[in-house]
């Protein structure tokens, strides 16, 4: 389960997802009839895979939830979801007041939600919340509604970016976008909208649209009607709001090549570490460590949490088949001098560290070819140390997966960072722009290092 408690996000998240492929090819399944329930890491997987998607399901009962980073600001999506929450009074690992809060929120936003809560029992409330199979008999009250009169949906990610009938076409990852889009009669919607700059409406079907009839919509205040059909695309245009279908920039972030860094390991990813520059035995030996480090995902995290199950594939650059580059993600070790692959990407990929700056650590995510590479010169993104941070003002990174090893320090942080030393000095981290370029400010401050090279196209970005 969850590839050894790592959670419902990353490789866990797509390998649901794949599963419930799988069961709707294998059974007829009523689509409109399926349910999520789970308990502890579960519980917050529940609330995580039905918040990110919310219409997919037809009701969550989340049983002691423990919900990963991220989860509490999708609360506004399950406005059309019925939830039930089942907790222990006494529960000593997931604290009862927290998913009292849960359910207080999810009230304030309309939920259809209840509670139970069982007095004196600890962390092992789903021997309550699963007997007599009562969490089934109350799914069964429940059909998905596919057309709700009303969508209330946020998102950071292009990587959900839709709910029912309304779907987000531009944002920038990282930021949370809103959209609320509701019938006040049939062929008029009321929508207010937030950090979103074009969303698309697919209303064939929806009980309150006739598509012979144009359809009036009011955006922010502003009212536009176009013409009878089926999918009505919305767009800013120098400042105002028009009837216009979003055409994405080249080279721009879009769904599947939005970052961040956890994206390369989400999904098929190989290790790989150069050997371009012939290194001698003992060079040889010291990166393949380094890479095998990286991709040890399988540490022992004490008695409760065990082991995380992925074991991906650690190879030279002049391993790498033709199959992985169409096939797989990869994280990238060296620099265009010692990496072979790196060397392959180096016009396309927007920044270099400079040989001879062994004590920074450059590391960034970059789509290629309809998958990520990631690219770590330098310093490995795990160094950490146990001195104060020679900088006073430089953040410091809080929240690191320590028993989790290189992987879970790798989800903590966005689509690039530059540090001296160790990860806790950092000089420039953050998220590209929509363009895949870094931010005038911290464009600066890697210059001022004089160890980083922009190419030109990166470069001419940020003059």
């Amino acid at each position: 389960y969850a590839r050894g408690t790592m959670g419902y996000q990353s490789i866990a998240e797509k390998d649901v997802y794949d599963m419930l492929a799988d069961l709707k090819q294998r059974f007829p399944i009523d689509e409109d009839r399926i349910y999520l329930t789970g308990l502890s890491m579960g519980g917050g997987g529940t609330l995580w895979l039905g918040l990110s998607r919310p219409d997919i399901w037809a009701g969550l009962a989340p049983v002691c939830p423990a919900p990963p980073d991220g989860t509490e600001e999708l609360a506004p999506n399950g406005l059309s979801i019925p939830m039930h929450f089942f907790h222990g009074g006494a529960d000593p690992v997931v604290a009862p007041a927290g998913v009292r809060d849960w359910v207080k929120r999810l009230e304030e936003l309309e939920t259809k939600v209840e509670y139970t809560e069982y007095p004196g029992v600890a962390h092992n409330s789903w021997e309550n919340a699963y007997k007599d199979e009562a969490v089934f008999k109350w799914f069964s009250q429940f059909r998905r509604n596919r057309y709700p009169e009303r969508v209330r949906f946020v998102t950071s990610r292009y990587k959900y970016q839709s709910a029912y009938w309304v779907r987000i076409d531009e944002l920038t990852p990282g930021v949370l976008a809103q959209i609320e889009a509701k019938f006040t009669a049939p062929n008029r919607i009321a929508i207010t909208t937030s950090e979103l700059g074009a969303f698309t409406l697919s209303l064939t079907g929806h009980p309150k649209f006739n598509a012979s009839r144009p359809v009036e919509t009011v955006v922010d205040g502003q009212t536009i009607s176009t013409k009878s059909g089926g999918a009505f695309s919305f767009s800013i245009r120098e400042g105002k709001w028009e009837a216009a279908k979003y055409e994405t920039i080249a080279h721009a972030k879009r769904p599947g090549a939005e970052g961040p860094m956890s994206e390369v390991i989400a999904e098929r990813h190989i290790y790989v570490y150069g050997t371009a520059d012939n290194p001698s035995p003992e060079k040889w030996q010291a990166r393949r460590e380094q890479a095998d480090q990286a991709a040890n995902w399988s540490v022992d995290r004490g008695p409760f949490l065990r082991r995380v199950m992925v074991f991906p594939r650690v190879v030279a650059d002049r391993e790498v088949r033709p199959s992985d580059l169409a096939t797989s993600n990869l994280v990238l070790f060296g620099t265009k001098e010692t990496n072979s692959i790196i060397a392959k990407f180096s016009e396309q990929l927007p920044l270099h560290l400079n040989e001879g700056a062994a004590e920074y650590g450059l590391v960034y995510v970059f789509p290629s070819d309809g998958h990520y590479v990631l690219v770590n010169s330098g310093l490995p993104w795990w160094t950490m140390s146990a001195a104060p941070a020679a900088n006073a003002n430089s953040p410091r990174r809080r929240g690191f997966r320590p028993l989790f090893g290189p992987p879970g320090m790798l989800m903590d942080l966005q689509d690039y960072v530059l540090f001296q030393g160790s990860l806790e000095n950092i000089i420039a981290e953050g998220r590209f722009d929509r363009n895949w370029r870094v931010p005038a400010a911290e464009a600066e401050k890697m210059k001022a290092t004089g160890v980083v090279t922009a190419t030109p196209a990166a470069a001419q970005a940020n003059d």
